[in-house]
């Protein structure tokens, strides 16, 4: 009889650490709050897979550089202080974390991850024909407004050989629906990737319903962890008990809730908002990816969708919509790419980024002996997801990762 992995969380952390649990011959029960699957965070993110632009958020100069964006209507960052001990807990953590090598070295340990992840999505595609989530390898533009930023960029590559600096017309030449946009030069990285988070996390369930080897369990919200002498026993969800061997905790920020005796989980949610726009007959998207690097705004093409993502909310546990942030967003969209889609009939969404205040998610075992984290990847979840998994499940099979995880494990669990 198969071995069995108790899952917390239905995103798509918590479904890539399932699948690749099940791919390992674990019997897995997955437990999601939601009545259904990647409805939260998961549901309508950036859809770009940027396997090379992970530095964290947290950097010298983003403190003095936030407090002019606080200024501004239109800022990428939105702060709302608030009676709460755990914000101000992960602010101060996070501006300690602003110091240049703080973040070289944070950038570091996500590369590392993230290129993980790209050649395990790149198995799971191949290997198990997983597909029928608009996946393409469209490569990713990070254009420029300011000449400075724009210097620095190109004086800073990531990857010198396979990068290519562009100006203005080198940008037009290979997006043309960027031929009148304000961008004066641009960082051009071909083997970047775009897919639809939400369609790939169905994509999973449906993998994981076929096993044999999943339970789903949805609309369960977990009330508390029973443990005892350093192990965990138990989950209670309402009225009932369900007996559990080994834990994985993938609930995002509100895996702060389920906390344990000196279980630190040093996670805060960060708001982020998207459009999902229609691209009707003779509209011009963008076959790339862009990000626009001054004004902290991404587009992914999906298909026959352009998604539009952008916003740093700290304002606590609020996942409503906030028109005038929205607004903000489509009005750059429009004067930015003004055919590349229907703006007009655009879905809006917004969602709760569980972040770390280094940007560095927790990955690996705690202090009881059967309960591991899969944590705080902040805007990065899609991105990070197939590593993130496929470690764990090596972790919990009680082999060496395939990776080194210095950094990434759990330091205050």
């Amino acid at each position: 009889m198969a071995q069995r992995v108790t899952v917390i969380g239905g995103g798509v952390i918590g479904l890539a650490t399932a699948y690749a649990l099940v791919r390992e011959g674990f019997a897995v029960d997955l437990i999601e709050a939601r009545k259904s699957l990647a409805g939260g965070t998961s549901y309508a993110n950036g859809g770009q897979l940027s396997y090379r632009y992970v530095s964290p958020l947290a950097d010298a100069g983003v403190p003095l550089q936030a407090l002019g964006w606080l200024l501004r209507s239109d800022s990428p960052l939105k702060l709302r202080p608030r009676l709460d001990l755990a914000q101000w807990r992960w602010m101060g953590a996070f501006m300690a974390a602003c110091r240049s090598s703080v973040n070289r070295t944070n950038a570091a340990h996500l590369l590392r991850l993230a290129l993980h992840s790209q050649a395990t999505l790149a198995h799971w595609r191949e290997e198990d024909q997983l597909g029928g989530f608009a996946w393409r390898r469209n490569g990713k533009l990070v254009t420029f407004r300011n000449p400075a930023s724009f210097a620095h960029a190109r004086h800073h590559l990531l990857d010198p050989q396979g990068q290519q600096v562009l100006d203005a017309v080198g940008i037009a030449a290979l997006e043309p629906a960027l031929a009148d946009a304000p961008f004066i030069g641009g960082v051009y990285t071909a083997d970047e990737e775009v897919a639809d988070c939400h369609r790939f996390c169905l994509a999973l369930a449906e993998r994981l319903q076929a096993s044999g080897q999943c339970r789903l369990l949805l609309g369960q919200s977990v009330s508390r962890i029973r443990h005892a002498d350093g192990v965990v026993q138990a989950l209670e969800l309402g009225d009932q008990v369900v007996p559990v061997e080994r834990l994985v905790l993938c609930a995002g920020h509100r895996s702060t809730r389920l906390g344990l005796p000196g279980l630190q989980v040093p996670i805060y949610p960060l708001k982020g908002y998207s459009l999902t726009a229609p691209i009707r007959a003779g509209q011009q998207a963008p076959a790339v990816s862009i990000t626009d690097y001054d004004r902290k705004i991404v587009y992914a093409r999906l298909e026959d969708q352009l998604r539009v993502a952008a916003m740093v909310d700290i304002v606590g546990f609020d996942e409503s919509l906030d028109p005038a942030r929205l607004a903000s967003m489509r009005q750059l969209a429009v004067s930015t790419l003004p055919h590349a889609a229907d703006y007009a009939h655009a879905r809006e969404w917004a969602g709760m980024r569980p972040a770390t205040p280094s940007g560095v998610p927790l990955l690996g075992a705690t202090r009881y002996r059967n309960l591991w984290l899969n944590l705080g990847h902040g805007a990065l979840g899609f991105t990070l997801a197939c590593a993130s998994g496929a470690l764990l499940a090596e972790l919990i099979s009680g082999r060496a990762p395939s990776i080194d995880l210095h950094g990434l494990s759990p330091r205050a669990a």
